[in-house]
């Protein structure tokens, strides 16, 4: 990061790998916390912000730890970056940091691998939480039940991969977060026998979301072992639902008039659509993450603690 003064008027650059972003304009250092926060999340990834903004000037600094810079937690790729170094550790205690410095005003959280430490935090103070993903994480039923009761606002939630969320977890999420319009409860593709039997359906999940989540108008539930016997219950009672996405969902057989009634939705993903194009391009994602730089904390050049909380 550069700067340059030139009678009232100061000039910065902020390099952001291979790019660089200039700002030029008189006093700029004397500009509202409001006003420098809107630019810095438009301009730098949350992982530099403490790093290499928080180190210009005092007002930057004092910016970058107030709450207006973190209304939106977007730490995912980081967090990928942070279990590729086999430094996931650092996700819990950074999320619960972050949280602090929101002043609790956050409205989004995205993060990868959470533990259920951060987000017992995370969802005890998130009353303003809209937004929810955490793909991957090892929340357990217990910990969801105890504080889901918190996320009253909760619109979107992003629970995919989440082994360790059971029936009684998602029944904890439909019956506490009441605003919920979008759910995406996509499982792994490798979890799925190779050959279907009886004993492999399992509409639980489905009849739960069915029940608890009636307001739903988004629903993602990509390799699921849900059969036509859930889906009707979806269709049936979340009267909302204009989204549905059940690729690989390989034992609904779309019988009588199912079909008729899905592709009457806005957006309609059957089972066998684009299913195994969907498998590799997921497959290349995550070749590609591991291919990135080892993971560092946020925090590794940042100010010291006293400055930051």
């Amino acid at each position: 990061m550069e700067s340059s003064t030139d009678g009232e008027s100061k000039r910065v650059c902020i390099k952001l790998e291979n790019d660089a972003v200039c700002m030029v304009g008189g006093r700029w250092d004397e500009l509202s916390p409001e006003i420098l926060a809107s630019i810095f999340v438009r301009i730098v990834p949350q992982e530099l912000m403490v790093r290499s903004v928080a180190l210009v000037c005092r007002s930057w600094m004092e910016t970058v730890a107030g709450p207006y810079c973190w209304v939106e937690i977007d730490l995912e790729e980081w967090c990928r970056r942070c279990c590729i170094a086999n430094r996931s550790h650092l996700i819990d205690p950074t999320v619960r940091k972050i949280v602090r410095r929101s002043r609790f005003t956050f409205r989004r959280i995205s993060t990868y691998r959470l533990g259920n430490v951060g987000f017992s935090f995370a969802a005890d103070r998130g009353r303003c939480l809209k937004i929810l993903q955490i793909p991957q994480s090892g929340i357990t039923d217990e910990v969801v039940e105890k504080h889901a009761g918190s996320l009253v606002n909760l619109t979107f939630l992003d629970i995919s991969y989440c082994s360790k969320i059971t029936e009684k977890g998602l029944k904890a999420f439909g019956k506490q977060c009441k605003s919920l319009t979008h759910l995406r409860r996509n499982m792994p593709l490798w979890e799925l026998p190779t050959n279907f039997e009886a004993s492999d359906i399992n509409d639980q999940d489905a009849l739960i979301i069915a029940e608890t989540m009636k307001g739903l108008q988004r629903l993602d539930l990509a390799f699921n072992w849900l059969s036509d016997t859930g889906l009707v219950a979806i269709l049936t009672q979340c009267k909302a639902l204009t989204h549905l996405d059940i690729q690989g969902c390989w034992n609904v057989q779309l019988k009588g008039n199912l079909e008729e009634r899905c592709e009457k939705l806005v957006d309609f993903r059957s089972p066998w659509i684009d299913e195994h194009a969907d498998g590799l391009a997921v497959s290349s994602d995550n070749d590609s993450r591991e291919d990135e730089s080892e993971g560092e904390s946020i925090y590794s050049e940042s100010p010291s603690s006293s400055d930051i909380d």
